[in-house]
């Protein structure tokens, strides 16, 4: 099982040094995958939780897999209906090919209804362009030779219903993001139900859980996976292991912006579970 990590490409202690040290650090500790996301305008409703600068994924990932070697680098994730699905299919081809056949393609519908009104994108057809727009990208990679570049795995994000379905029609991976365990379970029967209904093969399962490390257990009863003890965090990745999860990641980031400008405070929880890996 490959375990990943969220880097953070946005906030106020977010620049282009601290960007290189996370990269080397996810690499150093011996992670497998590093992922970032997606905003493109910083409208006030984005702003509020994942304030400026906010580095463009697509740029951000081509720049880092040029000062790492190793590590897997994808988006957690691209809010597909904010480009045209030729530059989707042809951006995360060229990236594909000059990372030596890295990248993984995180995909979602987006929920910013100020951002897609700033793109002049139809905020409530966003589902139904994500599908069109999944629809087409496979078929430019399928079809045009000027798009190949080998096999890009697709991570359909989110947790609603609609998603899951979602996963099903288009991807190799569902990428439902933290969650507790109890949730996760009933999800993955009613994916596995959805894959049976629609005559598809099951996803594969890649969740994104949070990372909050404690020196005295949680035990109420929405403790999310990936929140406690480093007892109870390594036991987290082990069920979802069991679950099916081939891959997993790993998100630091709590939800206050000003966390960016204390990146150590993360890196050392990444170093716990480095070390409890091993």
């Amino acid at each position: 099982m490959e375990i990943g990590v969220n880097v953070p490409n946005f906030g106020p202690g977010t620049r282009p040094d601290v960007l290189r040290r996370w990269a080397r650090t996810v690499e150093g500790l011996g992670f497998d995958l590093l992922m970032v996301s997606d905003h493109i305008a910083v409208t006030p409703d984005v702003a509020e939780q994942y304030p400026a600068p906010f580095y463009e994924p697509f740029t951000t990932l081509s720049w880092l897999a040029g000062i790492t070697e190793r590590v897997r680098l994808g988006t957690t994730v691209l809010v597909v209906p904010y480009r045209h699905p030729l530059l989707i299919a042809r951006m995360a081809a060229n990236l594909n090919q000059l990372s030596g056949g890295r990248l993984v393609l995180g995909v979602g519908v987006g929920w910013a209804r100020q951002e897609f009104e700033a793109l002049g994108v139809p905020f409530q057809h966003r589902g139904k362009l994500t599908d069109e727009h999944l629809q087409a990208i496979r078929t430019a990679w399928e079809d045009d030779a000027d798009y190949r570049s080998g096999e890009i795995p697709v991570w359909v994000g989110g947790n609603s219903d609609a998603a899951l379905r979602r996963a099903v029609r288009h991807g190799e991976a569902w990428h439902p993001i933290r969650f507790t365990l109890g949730w996760l379970r009933e999800a993955v029967e009613r994916m596995k139900g959805a894959a049976r209904e629609l005559g598809r093969p099951v996803p594969a399962l890649a969740p994104r859980v949070v990372l909050r490390l404690t020196d005295e257990p949680v035990t109420h009863s929405e403790r999310r996976a990936g929140e406690g003890t480093i007892g109870q965090v390594m036991d987290d990745l082990e069920q979802l292991r069991a679950l099916g999860a081939g891959s997993i990641l790993l998100d630091p980031f709590n939800g206050d912006p000003e966390e960016t400008c204390r990146p150590e405070v993360a890196w050392q929880a990444l170093a716990t579970v480095a070390a409890s890996r091993r």
